[in-house]
């Protein structure tokens, strides 16, 4: 983590960065919030402690001005209440009182630094993917993540840069969506100063602040083709052009890159160049939406009940049957993201010990006619959790692995009413392996649960 003091502290700095460099941060001190700017600019931070007595106000107005996104915490003697009220009021997110506090200033850090990307799944469909990303997670290739909206595409990216040999430096993240095209570029690879209105000094960019670390480009797909080309240059080169800068910029980070549309299809209507999505694509990792993972359904719901009470301060509540049906039946088009705001309003909305399903606004009303095959993956992800408590291990003793391996592929495929694509999904094996199997089955004179569901017309 790197940590900016600006300013003296009332001569308590030198305690405080004691504390703070024992938990692990590396430190730069200014003494103006002038010389703050500056530091951001050409090294970046992930947490800025402020004197109270420093102008706030202008701190946040340029960090702001400039497109610098950093949290601000003020510090300040504890008796001072109104310095801390003004000092929340110009934007300081929060005020910790001096002389330091070891546990408060580590709290601080640890709510900064804390890593919000843990993944959370059981299904198989979902563990295939993490298992995917952890085996090319200790390489430098390049990596591209698909999915629909909300399924946890930045989530994942993090996971790799966490199971990476970089893991120790940073993770930056661009959303490529979210910034207007002709500000990306500057964004992206800096600026000197004068380059253009507004370029008050030199500011490095995304490319410089991840150096050593792992760089995501959310989003890439929104990326105007004329800037493509300079990133493309970036890639393969390995050094990036200032805007307005006359010397090439050595950069090593490693690139992952995030899209919700097919970019097959964006190099087809020439949208996307086709050179840079091979270059960016050594690895592919597609993320299952929610309706392909129903077995996450439950668990991610009582993660968010379990979040949202907490940070409601209210008492966890679990979901009542009538809940989890509702949850399991529904379409969830915005994936995770429609599941967490879900989640989130029912522990506000719902009264009693338990959250049930009146307590559930669910966008739609439920299964749309675009996901027919909601409610048969709901129905195999509720006997797969069934099939999970197992038969008691009396009822295995004498059978040999074949003849359990084959009653839990009958079993699966009749709950998923023929379906063989969900019930590969459930097993954890490919559609392949599971249409062997079933002939294999057929041709011993086993009954084999005939075929069911959208596109399975074909015979076992």
């Amino acid at each position: 983590m790197r940590l900016l003091i600006i300013g003296s502290l009332d001569g308590q700095i030198g305690a405080a960065s004691r504390i703070i460099l024992a938990r692990g941060a590396k430190i730069s001190i200014a003494d103006d919030v002038g010389q703050g700017l500056e530091v951001l600019r050409e090294k970046g931070a992930d947490l800025v402690m402020v004197d109270v007595n420093r102008d706030i106000r202008a701190l946040i107005e340029s960090l702001v001005a400039e497109r610098i996104t950093v949290p601000v915490v003020a510090c300040g003697i504890a008796s001072d209440a109104a310095a801390a009220v003004r000092a929340i009021k110009a934007g300081a997110k929060e005020y910790i009182p001096l002389p330091p506090d070891a546990e408060l200033i580590a709290a601080v850090l640890e709510a900064v630094s804390a890593d919000s990307g843990a993944l959370i799944y059981k299904d198989p469909r979902m563990a295939q993917t993490v298992r995917l990303a952890e085996q090319v997670a200790g390489s430098d290739a390049g990596v591209l993540i698909t999915g629909e909206s909300g399924t946890g595409k930045e989530l994942m990216a993090r996971h790799i840069h966490n199971k990476s040999k970089r893991a120790a430096q940073r993770f930056v993240a661009v959303n490529c969506a979210a910034i207007p095209e002709a500000l990306l570029e500057s964004e992206l690879f800096g600026h000197e100063k004068g380059a253009f209105t507004g370029a008050v000094a030199r500011r490095v960019g995304k490319f410089e602040e991840a150096a050593g670390g792992t760089l995501l480009l959310d989003e890439i797909s929104e990326m105007d083709v004329r800037l493509q080309a300079k990133l493309l240059r970036a890639i393969q080169e390995k050094e990036i052009d200032r805007v307005g800068g006359t010397q090439p910029v050595k950069v090593d980070v490693r690139i992952v890159a995030t899209s919700n549309r097919n970019l097959e299809e964006e190099v087809r209507r020439g949208a996307f160049r086709e050179d840079l999505y091979y270059r960016l694509n050594v690895v592919t990792l597609a993320l299952p939406s929610l309706r392909e993972r129903p077995l996450d359904i439950a668990l991610l719901a009582e993660h968010f009940i379990r979040k949202y009470s907490e940070a409601n301060g209210m008492a966890g509540r679990p979901l009542t049957a009538e809940a989890r049906q509702a949850l399991l039946h529904h379409g969830w088009r915005g994936n995770v993201r429609e599941l967490e705001n879900c989640m989130h309003r029912a522990v506000l909305l719902a009264g009693g010990d338990e959250i049930g399903a009146e307590s559930l606004i669910l966008s739609g009303g439920g299964a749309t006619s675009a996901d027919p095959l909601v409610a048969q993956a709901a129905q195999a992800a509720q006997a797969a959790q069934a099939a999970m408590a197992g038969p008691a291990r009396g009822d295995l003793v004498g059978k040999t692995v074949a003849e359990v391996e084959r009653d839990l592929i009958i079993d699966t495929l009749s709950h998923c009413l023929g379906n063989r694509t969900h019930a590969a999904t459930i097993l954890g094996i490919s559609i392949r392996t599971l249409r062997n199997k079933l002939k294999q089955y057929a041709d011993d004179g086993v009954p084999v649960p005939p075929a069911g569901g959208e596109g399975e017309r074909a015979p076992a």
